[in-house]
């Protein structure tokens, strides 16, 4: 791998209404280092708002030093690169509506997000349609790219346009249930998701495998994305005899569930997966986060030589979000974006096909990112599968297991 120099950012990036040159733009943008450069918008689609906020500010966050740091070294002759970001506020028919808005948008050549799986399903054949391609730094839902019936072997990518920097959950929950019962030694087992595609297929996956590697389920339940009083689903674990609690969703209903799971006097863990992998879950949740557990993809960002500058840059920006569940990701996803750019836009001039020939030079990606190597099976999904299991220590979240599930 090896190090970028990045520009740290001092101001939000804008879109201009500027002369329109095929899909692309000419602009005299001051800040540019080419003023007579044709402009490239890249999308950024993620919660930015509400739920989720601080994980898909990271991804923003990501997304706007890799575009920095393009136009900082001229990465691609004649063209400068901007951001349009639109919240989807983790809803699938606004995601859907923002996919709209940006195939509209002639000068958009690419996008990255969303955050969230459900999303992700909203937007795939608007993009789709359009040629556009969407590099995901964050979904894990099998189903996004390997089709309805993965689990039974009958694998067929549904978008051509469709790809993601991040492995799947039909990894991530068994890598889970590995731990959980080969490590640190569990064998009966709450479940509960949060209804979403994301929650409830990967705790449906951790469960299966739990179970097959000799563990039990001792109870199942549900609950919904907003909710925050869960006495009676804290009443129903315990009287279940569980020694794990597993959820399957994101950090802002399971750090609520684990603190009143422990002032009610249990004292078993909560394990879930990347969607909990987030500083406000142990800022939520307060001491009782201790001693819970998450998956997430790859390894920890800040382990990575080539993800220093990029840490270093975030922190000084100002940026707000969690760089360190996906910002290194969404950086690579725009970077691969950035390079099929190049790849297609010859000293400014941008085709009039030019979307179908990203989405084709995007399928080709092969170079070493900065949270890992990044490149796309014939599913669109990442060729990187390392995984790591964090447990929280003295209110932080520390490494305990990495590598990949071959199982």
């Amino acid at each position: 791998m090896r190090h970028r120099s990045l520009l740290i950012l001092t101001s939000t990036l804008s879109v201009g209404a500027l002369t329109l040159t095929a899909c692309g733009s000419r602009g005299d943008d001051s800040s540019s280092s080419d003023s007579k450069s044709t402009t490239v918008v890249i999308g950024v689609d993620a919660p930015l708002s509400g739920a989720n906020s601080a994980t898909g500010l990271g991804i923003l966050g990501g997304a706007k030093l890799a575009v920095e740091d393009a136009n900082k070294n001229k990465t691609v002759s004649g063209v400068t690169f901007k951001i349009k970001e639109l919240d989807d506020k983790a809803q699938p028919a606004t995601g859907q509506q923002n996919a709209t808005t940006l195939v509209a948008d002639e000068d958009v050549l690419g996008v990255v997000g969303p955050l969230n799986s459900g999303v992700a399903q909203s937007m795939q054949q608007v993009f789709n349609s359009a040629n556009l391609v969407e590099i995901s730094p964050s979904n894990t839902n099998p189903a996004l790219t390997q089709g309805a019936n993965w689990a039974t072997g009958k694998k067929v990518r549904p978008y051509k346009t469709y790809f993601r920097t991040a492995t799947t959950d039909a990894l991530q929950g068994a890598f889970a249930a590995d731990y959980a019962y080969n490590t640190i030694k569990k064998t009966k087992v709450f479940v509960v998701d949060d209804k979403q595609t994301y929650g409830a297929g990967l705790a449906a996956i951790f469960k299966d495998k739990f179970v097959a590697l000799g563990g039990k389920a001792v109870g199942t339940d549900h609950v919904n994305a907003g909710d925050t009083d869960f006495s009676t689903l804290v009443t129903k674990i315990k009287n279940s005899g569980a020694d794990l609690l597993y959820y399957g969703g994101q950090y802002d209903e399971s750090s609520l569930i684990t603190k009143q799971l422990k002032a009610a006097g249990s004292k078993i863990p909560l394990f879930g997966g990347d969607g909990m992998y987030s500083d406000t879950y142990i800022t939520n949740g307060g001491a009782a986060t201790a001693g819970d557990y998450v998956t997430s993809v790859g390894v920890p960002v800040t382990t990575l030589p080539a993800a220093q500058d990029f840490i270093t840059a975030y922190k000084a920006s100002g940026l707000k979000g969690d760089y360190q569940t996906y910002g290194g990701y969404s950086y690579d996803a725009t970077t691969a974006i950035i390079k099929a750019v190049g790849e297609v836009v010859k000293d400014g001039k941008i085709p009039s096909d030019a979307r179908a020939q990203i989405t084709a030079a995007v399928q080709k990606t092969d170079f070493d990112g900065i949270a890992g190597h990044v490149s796309f099976d014939e599913f669109g999904d990442t060729t990187n599968k390392q995984l790591t299991v964090y447990e929280v220590k003295d209110g932080k979240w520390a490494a305990v297991k990495s590598g990949t599930y071959t199982g």
